[in-house]
């Protein structure tokens, strides 16, 4: 069983960080990872940097570009997760866009990826329809899960489709709009929560953009299997560094 499976039949309140490879430092990658384990998260996406983020807001923007002027790439990052399964056993996603992943060859990528022990994708702009018409095979072949996102305007056509093909869990995206992190929701955002949850679908689900602090954590996990930190969490390790990785998560589920 994939290791991301494991996690959502095993525990609840799931708590998944979300850091960019190559930032603050390129070196930083594996650190971070270990580091993130021994706090006690649940599951660690580890972004892939990328020159025009579309779906990212400026502080995650700002880390990609640091890590590419860093020199971070593709091949560098497989490099530092050779040792992967030697300092955690819990699942890690790599988050992209397409762009690299297609240049990379997406055979390729999925073959490096199981060779380090990364469990699944998430690739933003990768459009649903061409996955499962493409890719969907190739994915399986390396026990590779793909997660898709959906949002307050995603239609009930579509949502059901990603939950019919969908073998890992929904990234449910608090809002329209770019990665950022907020202090709590709006009355808006709680109704589409529990109207996806309302529809019953397979698939488990795990909210994220906006989520930046206990409260917004809070609210998630009531309204999903957990919740995913990623800009608040690069604001910590732009300020605090990796040392005071664990400060982070305390103040996230105390």
């Amino acid at each position: 069983m994939n290791r991301i499976n494991k996690v959502f039949k095993n525990k609840k309140d799931i708590l998944s960080i979300y850091f960019t490879a190559g930032f603050p430092n390129l070196s930083d990658t594996n650190s971070i990872i270990q580091s993130l384990d021994n706090s006690g998260v649940d599951m660690i996406e580890v972004g892939l940097p990328f020159s025009d983020p579309l779906a990212d807001g400026p502080t995650i923007q700002q880390s990609s570009t640091i890590a590419l002027k860093n020199g971070m790439t593709t091949t560098k990052l497989f490099d530092q997760l050779k040792g992967l399964r030697k300092v955690t056993n819990i699942p890690i996603i790599i988050m992209g866009y397409f762009n690299p992943i297609m240049q990379y060859g997406v055979e390729s990528f999925c073959k490096d990826c199981k060779s380090v022990g990364i469990d699944g994708l998430i690739i933003p702009d990768l459009p649903v329809e061409i996955y499962y018409k493409n890719y969907n095979k190739t994915f399986e072949k390396y026990n590779i899960l793909n997660m898709f996102l959906i949002t307050p305007q995603t239609s009930i056509e579509r949502i059901k489709f990603i939950d019919k093909i969908s073998s890992g869990f929904i990234y449910m995206v608090s809002s329209f709009s770019i990665t950022g992190a907020v202090n709590s929701f709006q009355k808006e955002q709680k109704e589409y929560f529990e109207r996806i949850n309302k529809m019953n679908l397979k698939s488990p689900l795990l909210i994220g953009f906006g989520i930046s602090n206990k409260q917004t954590y809070t609210d998630a996990v009531k309204y999903s299997r957990g919740a995913i930190i990623g800009s608040a969490f690069i604001k910590h390790l732009k300020e605090k560094g990796v040392n005071k990785i664990s400060d982070f998560i305390k103040k996230i589920r105390q």
